[in-house]
């Protein structure tokens, strides 16, 4: 690959229609005549001109991220992300033995997410719009991530269609349990999408420090390891992806010694976090055996076969729109073998290096002992990036070994290649939005804290524990103040029946949608037994029921 001093693709190798960035405009030497606001529009004018296209494009796909998120606006979610909410509220006081906490110590270990949480809680409050904002950035994490590596490997075009493929993908819109759900991403404090965001960033510091030299390559370097080093405190099994490092940069053609540039920062994060686990929880190593201990006997069905299919699995049987990334795996293999291009061989060293130990920790070695459930969409998330690139540049490799005499050069990378691939992103487009039956959002929480604020003579409310937990967060306004301060009693939802003292209040009750199981085997409120509705609302997802009247004690 050819030693360059720019962020874009190597002469000859984009092929995507998006030429360099053209050198800094020097400033005119008298300045802008007028006034002064003639004068800071001129001077604005000029920085925007300086500033780089990437930085535009990367602002652009965050500014989505945020819009697609507030469009889907799923409420805070219960379970993992619940308690990771709940470990940056209390840190540095998390013990790891003591509900709810043992129930996900590998959860809230995850000093990579806990303490950005944090953060974000000290600004502005435990409430939704916290929650929200540190979803928000893993969410951009994620997309502005797979911009920038597509780009670094295949420019602009190819960079901006492959985020905006992710954004509305079912995978990243059909996210809320209370209306159609096939997994948890966009809007939910999770590591997948941060964790996957930031190893991406960090591969894209790497292809962008193969074109240049100098001080400028080991500045790309050293945040590639950071990058890489901050996404293992976000998702431990990211470190599968740490062990080809080396074959990355022979890939890349950066020299040997350079491992020691990517992986200094990598071991002085890592030292930071054994420092902290030390600190906070008494043990360098909590977190990685938190992790380790994670797993055990599924509830799910799994077979050795059944295993070794995981990533076709996630692929294939939650949404017809899967078969994109298969279809892009099969394309990027097609195309390496015939282009023998080595950024072909990166993506599929990448998506091998996770995929490999995925299967095996997710029942082939033992079924009665999964560590990763693989046949999870969201534990693929870290290699859709490289899969839609391998896939965009293996259509752009291979249309430019057309013959000159049939399609010119020039006018297939500036007109054709960029033209098919915003056609195929419409089609595409289209599909994918169309997938999506109805986005419910969070009116019906909505409408509920306004309910409660203005019945605060409701003193309890019994729900199960997955509806408690999201309530907790609607009996507060946005910002965490309360609304509501009566009781919330909760109760398992796998119980074989509603528990005695869960009818001494009003129920909040909905018949669970997309993989949720209902409660106490489908028990619903019944009028003929006495519950009387109280309120429900506008689009009937939320209940309230009044139980009936208990027989007096003689």
């Amino acid at each position: 690959m050819a030693q360059t001093t720019s962020d874009e693709p190597a002469v000859g190798e984009a092929a995507t229609g998006t030429e360099p960035d053209g050198p800094d405009r020097p400033d005119e030497p008298d300045g802008p005549r007028g006034g002064p606001l003639a004068r800071l529009a001129a001077g604005t004018a000029a920085r925007v001109r300086r500033t780089r296209r990437v930085v535009w494009l990367s602002l652009l796909v965050a500014a989505a991220t945020v819009l697609v998120q507030w469009v889907i606006m799923t409420p805070p979610l219960y379970f993992d992300p619940y308690y990771v909410w709940l470990a940056a509220r209390d840190w540095p006081d998390v013990p790891l033995t003591v509900w709810p906490f043992d129930e996900v110590p590998h959860q809230v270990t995850r000093i990579g997410l806990v303490l950005p949480a944090r953060l974000v809680q000290e600004v502005l409050g435990d409430g939704q719009a916290g929650f929200f904002v540190v979803a928000a950035l893993g969410g951009c994490a994620f997309f502005v991530g797979t911009y920038l590596v597509v780009r670094s490997l295949f420019g602009d075009v190819a960079g901006v269609a492959s985020a905006a493929v992710l954004l509305i993908h079912p995978f990243f819109t059909m996210t809320n349990p209370f209306g159609h759900e096939i997994t948890w991403s966009t809007g939910a404090v999770l590591p997948d999408m941060p964790g996957a965001g930031l190893f991406a960033i960090g591969m894209a510091g790497l292809v962008v420090a193969s074109r240049r030299t100098g001080r400028a390559q080991t500045r790309m370097l050293i945040l590639a390891g950071v990058c890489m080093g901050s996404a293992f405190l976000v998702r431990e099994f990211l470190a599968f992806l740490f062990l080809p490092i080396p074959v990355y940069l022979a890939l890349l053609r950066i020299p040997w010694r350079r491992n020691v540039t990517v992986g200094a920062p990598m071991l002085l994060i890592l030292a930071v976090s054994l420092v902290h686990n030390q600190i906070v929880w008494g043990s360098p190593l909590a977190g990685l055996i938190s992790a380790a201990e994670h797993g055990g006997q599924s509830r799910d069905y799994v077979t050795r076969e059944l295993a070794a299919r995981s990533f076709l699995r996630a692929m294939h049987d939650w949404n017809e729109l899967g078969m994109i990334f298969t279809a892009a795996l099969v394309l990027t293999t097609l195309g390496w073998s015939v282009t023998h291009d080595r950024r072909l061989a990166l993506i599929l060293v990448w998506f091998c290096s996770l995929a490999v130990p995925l299967t095996l920790f997710s029942g082939v070695l033992d079924p009665n002992d999964i560590s990763l459930r693989a046949w999870l969409q969201r534990y693929w998330f870290a290699v859709l990036p490289p899969l839609l690139a391998g896939g965009f540049g293996s259509l752009i490799l291979m249309l430019r070994m057309l013959p000159s005499d049939l399609v010119p050069q020039k006018q297939l990378r500036t007109r054709i290649i960029p033209v098919l691939l915003v056609a195929l992103s419409g089609v595409y487009g289209v599909v994918a939005v169309r997938a999506v039956p109805d986005l419910p959002r969070d009116k019906a929480w909505g409408e509920l804290r306004g309910y409660l604020a203005g019945h605060r003579d409701i003193t309890l409310i019994c729900a199960d524990r997955r509806l408690a937990q999201t309530l907790t967060f609607y009996t507060r306004d946005v910002w965490g103040d309360p609304v509501w301060r009566g009781e919330i009693r909760d109760f398992p939802h796998y119980m074989p029946q509603i528990p005695r003292n869960a009818t001494e209040g009003p129920m909040l009750y909905t018949r669970w949608r997309g993989m949720e199981s209902q409660i106490a085997g489908g028990w619903r409120p019944d009028p003929a037994k006495g519950w009387r509705l109280m309120w429900r609302s506008s689009d009937g997802i939320l209940q309230l029921w009044n139980p009936p009247p208990r027989p007096a004690e003689s």
